[in-house]
């Protein structure tokens, strides 16, 4: 006789099995899919079936099932799994798969503290029923599987002790919208929400992390970038380092210029004791940064940036290496090396750096940003000066070791900081740029805090979104997305709160904005051009015209509306300086393209009513929220057409957009023959972005003599990112042997793109 046998239902009810539910709900997740088998999904799962097994159970190994069975022949398995994900999702944070009604959702959120208060104070009930006509919840079955598992993972607002998950992604859509236009007037914030509502909601516009799972709570920190300078002195440092652990326990990714700091055997108060160097302080900010894990959503991170000329560099070159011991190493933190024209031409013309401590040089430190003649003329005045301190160094010796360097941890990170000032947004003896951020995309200015209350310091931060190329139908779609993109990341610059009086004033009179794009490669794809042999320049060149010109423009409206930014006479805009003005001429010679929008009425609205923000533009990473848009990341080339991302939940599978139609059309990192081709498109970008571009190089030995990347290659690579007028240089990613069609996103590996994406800045 056979045993009957129960489930254990959510609730803890038992009933008798019905294998026919089962099956229901693998072909409802099946429906309209291609080349899925829902018998191929019941044979793969093996559930082995005992009395009180749980649907939980059950349900979770179906998913799971689905999940490995996604493959380049079989993409669509990523949209099965999800969905049957989404369902399970919904279960767990509803008990039903139907979503309540949105006002009636708010108001159990508020009352249990998950949502912040303010929403029900700013909208009636009414509102709440326009709002609730505005979702449309069939769009979560839009995601792929690793999509719905980085949104359950980070994003969706979740008790992270218990696992219980209180929303779904369109409410999580709606009410970033709602709380992002809640000051617009009443009569047209419902336009701004519907509008915003479905751009987010179908992907066309990417949001960052800190405002995915922030906006909607009560914790308002959603700047993704923070920016941190400081100085030579203990109260500076100490500064510093409680600005660290405030901006990294509220998602923030850090970037920390510490080039101030003395050198080792410096004398301290004139000469009673001596300096124990760099060292010591950036393992303050090391323990600083991994203080706080970001309340689960992703750990801290940071990158510290100095000078070439720095009298220590060649102990702070190796602090990322695995030679060496505790006491010299500070391997958790990345590192920047600040590099101008003068640098560079030392090592062409095979001379001698001389190397100094910025405490005995503080003009020359000052100038190395805001005035490069007078560093110049310094630098040549300091290297002949018996009475300072100094080492020399051959140029090359130098170069190579940086460059040997970022070849074996793929993160020590290069910034051009003439660039960063010459072709910037600010003027630079007002404003000059001395930093980046964690992701190198971030240029903004900044001034070190002797404590933590100082007014007259500056914290940069900066508020970061994209637009996905992949989904616009033609460039005018960027006039609409880049209007509502600058409306709602001005918003949040009011909207959420500053734990440091010095970040909150350089937010509110800066009022910088960082947007950027995803889906690069895929638009490429789509448009049947290439990364590495120049077909793709002239749409290059057009796209990222009309995405510069528009944020402009939106910008220039809303200061119309609202008045420009307090410090906006600290721009070159404000003398009508725009980025095709100053970017490098080497770009005409790569990509002859005219300009097609008229620059010329724009720079003069622009001297009419200013820009209601400093910075508009920043290429940044985006690995995690590409993801969730089924998007490649920011502009990068995928590395294979299947990315793997290891989370939780196990091996993450993501198949290229497309893939069965463009799988020719798109081309590989590793089928690249060099940098170059990638690089020129960098450049092509940097002549209108007004910030920086988080822009990597990419090696693979085995296409080298010995399986060895030649010196020569790298400094060659070098010099043509200076040459065609890169800020900066993100990762140096070398090829690990992983097979070609797959990209293993694995946290010790170097190859991943994980600072922004799965740790701290970004989008």
């Amino acid at each position: 006789m056979e045993k009957t046998l129960f489930v254990t239902k959510r609730n803890n009810k038992k009933e008798l099995i019905n294998l026919e539910k089962i099956h229901k709900v693998l072909n409802w997740a099946a429906a309209g899919l291609k080349n899925v088998s829902v018998s191929q999904v019941e044979i793969k799962s093996r559930i082995q079936f005992y009395d009180g097994i749980s649907t939980i159970n059950i349900h979770e190994t179906i998913i799971k099932a689905a999940a490995d069975l996604i493959s380049q022949n079989c993409p669509d398995y990523q949209y099965m799994a999800a969905r049957l994900a989404i369902f399970h999702l919904r279960k767990k944070a509803y008990n039903q798969f139907e979503p309540p009604k949105l006002y009636t959702h708010v108001t159990k959120m508020v009352k249990l503290g998950i949502y912040d208060q303010q929403l029900l104070s700013s909208y009636n009930k009414s509102e709440y029923s326009i709002m609730n006509s505005f979702i449309d919840h069939w769009r979560d079955m839009n995601f792929s599987y690793a999509a719905v598992k980085q949104l359950e993972g980070k994003y969706l607002i979740q008790n992270r002790i218990t696992g219980k998950i209180y929303e779904s992604a369109q409410f999580l859509y709606i009410l970033i919208s709602a709380c992002l236009f809640s000051k617009y007037p009443s009569k047209t914030r419902m336009q701004y929400i519907q509008q915003f509502y479905n751009a987010i909601s179908t992907f066309k516009i990417s949001l960052p992390t800190p405002i995915m799972s922030g906006v909607r709570t009560p914790t308002r920190q959603f700047s993704s970038c923070v920016l941190i300078e400081c100085s030579d002195s203990l109260n500076s440092i100490n500064a510093t380092t409680s600005s660290i652990i405030k901006y990294v326990s509220q998602r923030a990714g850090i970037g920390i210029n510490a080039g101030q700091i003395r050198a080792l055997g410096s004398p301290i108060r004139g000469g009673e004791a001596f300096h124990t160097g760099c060292i010591p302080f950036y393992k303050l900010f090391q323990s600083a940064v991994k203080s706080c894990s970001q309340g689960g959503v992703r750990g801290g991170a940071a990158t510290i940036f100095y000078p070439i000329w720095h009298l220590e560099i060649e102990n702070l070159l190796v602090l990322k290496n695995n030679r060496g011991i505790e006491e010299n190493r500070v391997r958790h933190l990345d590192y920047t090396v600040q590099i101008n024209k003068l640098m560079y031409q030392r090592m062409i013309l095979g001379k001698n750096i001389t190397l100094f401590s910025p405490s005995d040089v503080l003009d020359l430190y000052d100038s190395f940003f805001s005035n490069q003649k007078k560093f110049e003329k310094l630098y040549h005045q300091y290297e002949i000066d018996p009475k300072l301190r100094k080492k020399q160094i051959k140029a090359i010796d130098l170069f190579s070791i940086i460059l040997q360097e970022r070849t074996s941890t793929g993160r020590i990170y290069i910034q051009n900081v003439d660039h960063c000032n010459t072709h910037s947004p600010f003027n630079p003896k007002l404003a000059p740029i001395k930093q980046s951020n964690l992701c190198l995309e971030i240029t903004l200015p900044t001034k070190p805090l002797n404590d933590i209350n100082d007014k007259n310091g500056e914290i940069a931060l900066c508020t970061l979104s994209a637009i996905n190329l992949g989904n616009i139908d033609n460039l005018q779609d960027i006039e609409i997305l880049s209007n509502l993109m600058v409306r709602a990341l001005d918003s949040v610059l009011d909207y959420q709160q500053y734990p440091i009086l010095a970040a909150e004033q350089s937010a509110i009179n800066r009022r910088s904005l960082g947007i950027g794009v995803i889906n690069f490669a895929y638009y490429l794809a789509k448009n049947d051009v290439k990364y590495s042999d120049g077909s793709a320049n002239k749409l290059t060149h057009q796209t990222f015209e009309a995405f510069q010109y528009y944020l402009l423009l939106a910008s220039c409206q809303l200061a119309k509306e609202k008045g420009s930014c307090s410090l906006f006479y600290q721009t070159n805009y404000y003398k009508g300086i725009l980025p095709i003005d100053t970017y490098k001429k080497e770009i005409d010679t790569i990509c002859n393209e005219p300009l097609h929008l008229n620059w010329d009425n724009l720079r003069k609205k622009i001297k009419k009513y200013g820009l209601r923000n400093s910075t508009l533009s920043a290429l940044m990473p985006s690995e995690t929220s590409s993801q969730i848009s089924n998007a490649t990341n920011g502009i990068e080339p995928p590395r294979g057409y299947i990315s793997i991302k290891s989370s939780k939940d196990g091996m993450l599978k993501q198949v290229v957009p497309e893939f069965n139609k463009l799988k020719t059309k798109y081309e590989l990192l590793w089928d690249f023959p060099n940098n170059t081709g990638y690089l020129q498109l960098v450049g092509i970008m940097q002549k209108f972005i007004d910030q920086s571009i988080s822009a990597n190089t990419n090696y693979d030995p085995k296409k080298f003599l010995h399986n060895k990347i030649p010196m020569k290659n790298l400094i060659q690579d070098l010099l043509t990112a200076y040459k065609l007028g890169l800020k900066t240089l993100y990762y140096q990613n070398t090829r690990d042997g992983a097979q070609d069609n797959f990209h293993i996103d694995n946290s010790n590996n170097i190859m991943k793109d994980d600072n922004c994406a799965s740790g701290s800045c970004h989008i």
